[in-house]
């Protein structure tokens, strides 16, 4: 063998070794990464699976960054549960909501897309009576919301007779959600679902929070969609229950409805025919507050009154207007 020939063998054995080497020193490295039951330790920055088979959303922010607890709430087309964040070890309140069941083909995708930019614009909403959102996505035709974990309940308990709240603690939360919507509304967010069920009260701290900014609109777009009205629409404005365009105005006549049930025990309008109910709703004024509860101040009877007027330019204009007047009626009242 000629001496050139010998060198080229001689640069080939090293290189060949040079590689085995290194394949060694790779598996080396990868055993000694291993834990001692045998699996891959999660990448820095991600914690460990919990052991057991909890259950998991699919979500496209990671298969399984949430591990579901509990279900803590159960709608038409959405359902709430407790769930921990893995990635930040805090519990968050999980919404998914089945776009599928409501709409197929092109209105899917667009509500989809819908979802996903009122989603960020509802992320931005920063006030301490909105919830945060920290997380959101659509897969499959389910949409899904990752929220702060609330304490507390919602008002829906205090909307009935023998349960009903006091009234300066009634015109203090109204007055936070007043505000709250404000804040939306500044931002061009329009809640329109406004109901008991969305405000979640917490007796320990006095926290008001409104919830479900994102979620709401897209639940009123499905209805629209497939012609039903899923619950019950007694809170809903005359021209969200037309179909007409809404703004920030629609959100305080619900408000007032809410008010209305939070200091009587029942609804402005009721009927068993859903004919009826949303023709009363559109045609029919709403009951002087003092017919129900006459002990009630009257400036707070305006309050209300205001709020329900059937003509969106007849009512309040401004959450924080509507929170004004509820705070100078407070401070007629005997403190709690």
């Amino acid at each position: 063998m000629s001496d050139l020939g010998a060198g080229w063998l001689v640069v080939a054995l090293a290189l060949l070794l040079a590689l085995v080497l290194a394949l060694i020193g790779m598996l080396w490295f990868v055993r000694g990464r291993r834990d001692r039951s045998g699996r891959m330790p999660a990448p820095q920055g991600r914690p460990q699976r919990s052991p057991g088979n909890q259950a998991r959303v699919d979500v496209p922010a990671g298969r399984d960054r949430y591990r579901i607890e509990r279900q803590i709430g159960q709608g038409a087309m959405s359902t709430v549960h407790l769930a921990h964040d893995l990635f930040l070890d805090r519990p968050v309140a999980l919404k998914t909501l089945s776009l599928s069941a409501a709409m197929d083909g092109e209105a899917l995708d667009q509500a989809r897309s819908r979802f996903a930019r009122e989603a960020v614009t509802a992320g931005r909403l920063h006030h301490p009576g909105i919830v945060t959102v920290l997380d959101s996505g659509v897969q499959a035709g389910q949409a899904w919301m990752a929220m702060e974990y609330l304490a507390g309940h919602d008002l829906q308990r205090h909307t009935v007779p023998g349960q009903l709240l006091p009234l300066p603690q009634v015109l203090e939360i109204a007055a936070r959600v007043a505000e709250a919507l404000a804040c939306a509304h500044r931002q061009g967010v329009v809640h329109r679902d406004i109901k008991p069920a969305n405000v979640m009260h917490d007796a320990a701290t006095g926290r008001v929070t409104v919830t479900d900014f994102g979620i709401a609109s897209l639940d009123d777009a499905a209805r629209t969609r497939t012609g039903l009205l899923l619950g019950t629409p007694d809170c809903m404005s005359p021209e969200q229950l037309s179909g007409a365009p809404v703004d920030g105005r629609s959100d305080l006549y619900a408000l007032g409805v809410l008010l209305f049930r939070l200091l009587t025990g029942t609804a402005p309008h009721h009927d068993e025919s859903m004919a009826r109910l949303m023709h009363r709703i559109a045609n029919e004024p709403a009951p002087d507050l003092r017919s129900l509860r006459p002990e009630v101040p009257g400036a707070l009877a305006d309050v209300v009154a205001l709020a329900l007027q059937k003509r969106p330019e007849l009512r309040y204009s401004d959450g924080l207007e509507m929170a004004a007047d509820l705070r100078s009626v407070a401070a007629t009242l005997a403190p709690l």
